[in-house]
């Protein structure tokens, strides 16, 4: 009588998050002796650059979120869990998620934690109830709809005061997404709209760029910078520096400039593009590692991106602080798939890959249609070819063949004509997140269960 000895369970690697970084570190792991369980809070990876055109018209949501398991569908030894990570364990080994009120307990012997960052609005987190950030497909819809909603009301308005309110668009951070915004919001105004109304003149709308820091896009250098104050100024973007906000409320905002004086900006729509802060799983990680936090939030982490101690377990993209990396795309997709390579030469019994090392491809920003900047490594372009430059770069990394066609199809429509077909807006994405706020603690969405449902509290797949 034979016996057959029980095979032994494979290397189980838990990845968290879908953006850029856990995305691209699961698909690095495709034929590799482990099975991948990738958690998430959404159900879809994002492609964050490209926010700023959902919430102008331009692209729908679905162009830029294409659904985690589709992306993953042929990959037979990946898994994907909706989830919001509540805690991990470095001890125990363990992933605690939750998702309307189903709490699940997942184990791993590999981490990858790349749970991304949000947006700080620098310890005045009321100020996104009246200038809600952009880094979800919620904020992206909810400015959509803040943004077409404010033509029409002022199409309603009944005094010139009130018109010019809501005509007026500002726009706080100018960094790339916020010289995007505001030349979107520019070119949706003076371009796409200016036939649209028969009461107003969309191309009278105000749009103002505002920033504490000294330049626009401080990153891409000086010569570029300037070259994006003419541009959006052409485009009549007011552009404003060395100017802090110091207090915003449903219709204006206040500013401080570096002289100590104060001006109010009567303004309906903004717009925060400043500041990130990255995921509140970093602290839990330090406490538990003795890792240090930057002032973002940002965990520093070892050469090879693992936690001090914890060799299993790797942060990348926004929540590692390392040699002042950028948190860009590039720098989690790198980091990515070097946390799956590493992974993959210890189950292989081969050396650990060298530290990590980021490879710059580049820095790109897009200021209006055929218009952008772009710094690639000593070379620097501006106008039409460094739009090209952006225009081919964008479409490599949209996931997914049937969504580059889509979005270079969109494109067209936007660029070539007048038109963006995506200015569908509704009260329920403008007012949901603040009726979401006013509840406080009534709100807690559930999935209802009957009584001969197996309890869930919690669940172990540990089994």
């Amino acid at each position: 009588m034979s016996t057959s000895t029980p095979q032994a369970p494979r290397h189980r690697v838990v990845v968290i998050g879908s953006g850029f970084g856990g995305l691209f570190a699961t698909q690095r792991l495709k034929r590799a002796d482990v099975d991948v369980t990738l958690v998430a809070r959404t159900t879809h990876h994002l492609f964050q650059p490209l926010l700023y055109q959902v919430a102008t018209g331009i692209l729908s949501e679905g162009e830029i979120a294409p659904s985690t398991r589709e992306v993953l569908r042929r990959q037979d030894n990946a898994e994907v869990l909706l989830g919001d990570v509540t805690a991990i364990d470095l001890a125990a080994r363990t992933v605690t998620h939750s998702t309307v009120g189903r709490e699940s307990v997942t184990p791993y012997d590999s981490l990858v934690v790349a749970a991304g960052a949000g947006q700080s609005w620098f310890g005045n987190d009321e100020f996104a109830r009246h200038a809600p950030g952009m880094k979800s497909i919620d904020d992206a819809l909810e400015l959509r709809g803040r943004i077409f909603g404010s033509f029409e009301l002022a199409e309603l308005a009944s005094t010139p005061a009130e018109i010019e309110r809501l005509m007026t668009f500002v726009v706080v951070g100018a960094g790339p997404t916020g010289v995007e915004m505001a030349g979107q919001i520019a070119e949706l105004a003076r371009r796409t709209l200016r036939r649209d109304f028969r009461r107003i003149d969309p191309t009278k709308a105000r749009v103002i760029l505002l920033d504490a820091a000294p330049a626009v896009l401080g990153s891409f250098g000086e010569k570029l910078g300037d070259r994006a104050v003419r541009r959006l100024t052409s485009m009549g973007v007011e552009v404003r520096l060395g100017a802090k906000v110091v207090g915003v409320d449903s219709t204006g905002i206040e500013v401080e400039r570096e002289d100590g004086t104060r001006e109010r900006i009567e303004s309906v729509c903004k717009v925060w593009a400043a500041g990130v802060s990255a995921s509140p799983l970093g602290q839990q990680l330090a406490e538990q590692s003795g890792a240090t936090l930057d002032r973002a939030g940002r965990i520093a982490v070892q050469p090879d991106l693992t936690l001090p101690g914890h060799p299993e377990v790797f942060v990348v993209g926004d929540m590692m602080a390392l040699d002042n990396l950028p948190g860009v795309a590039q720098v989690a997709i790198q980091g990515g798939r070097y946390a799956a390579d590493q992974i993959r030469r210890r189950l292989d019994g081969k050396e650990p890959k060298g530290p990590f090392h980021y490879f710059d491809k580049g820095s790109m920003a897009t200021i209006s249609r055929f218009s952008a900047v772009a710094s690639v490594g000593k070379a620097q372009f501006s106008g039409f070819i460094a739009w090209l430059l952006w225009l081919a770069v964008h479409l490599v990394y949209i996931i997914g063949f049937k969504h580059r066609i889509t979005t270079l199809m969109h494109w067209v429509v936007s660029f070539l004509g007048r038109g963006r077909s995506e200015r569908t807006v509704t009260e329920q994405q403008v007012f949901a997140r603040q009726a979401i706020h006013d509840l406080g603690d009534r709100f807690h969405p559930e999935l209802p269960r009957l009584t001969k449902d197996r309890p869930h509290e919690p669940a172990d797949r540990s089994a």
